[in-house]
């Protein structure tokens, strides 16, 4: 019963198992921001990207609540430890959210 009529829900063996790639935690967090200013963020990863390559970036960041930051970023610097993101373009409300994490002491 591969096919479906209309209307109808695909075979589960069709449906997309998520994460089944992660076979442990580590595995799960091998890409995360590591630091973060105004201007970009630098992201750890086992496999950087080449500098000059465009990202579409979503990430969180824990403020009062857990908030998330979007936009697009250009890589432009990478080590073994990771790349360098700048932000090329941020929704207003994530230039807002990175604006109060800059004011914030210690930051």
């Amino acid at each position: 019963m591969s096919e479906t009529s209309p209307g109808r829900r695909k075979p589960r063996a069709d449906r997309v198992t998520i994460n089944h790639e992660f076979g442990s935690v580590e595995d799960l967090i091998t890409e995360y921001v590591l630091n973060i200013s105004s201007s970009g963020v630098f992201i750890k990863s086992k496999d950087p990207l080449p500098v000059g390559t465009k990202v579409n970036l979503k990430f969180s960041v824990i403020m009062e609540e857990l908030e998330t930051i979007e936009g697009i970023g250009e890589v432009t610097r990478t080590t073994d430890k990771g790349m360098g993101v700048v932000f090329v373009k941020l929704t207003s409300y994530s230039r807002d959210l990175i604006a109060k994490l800059m004011e914030r002491p210690g930051a």
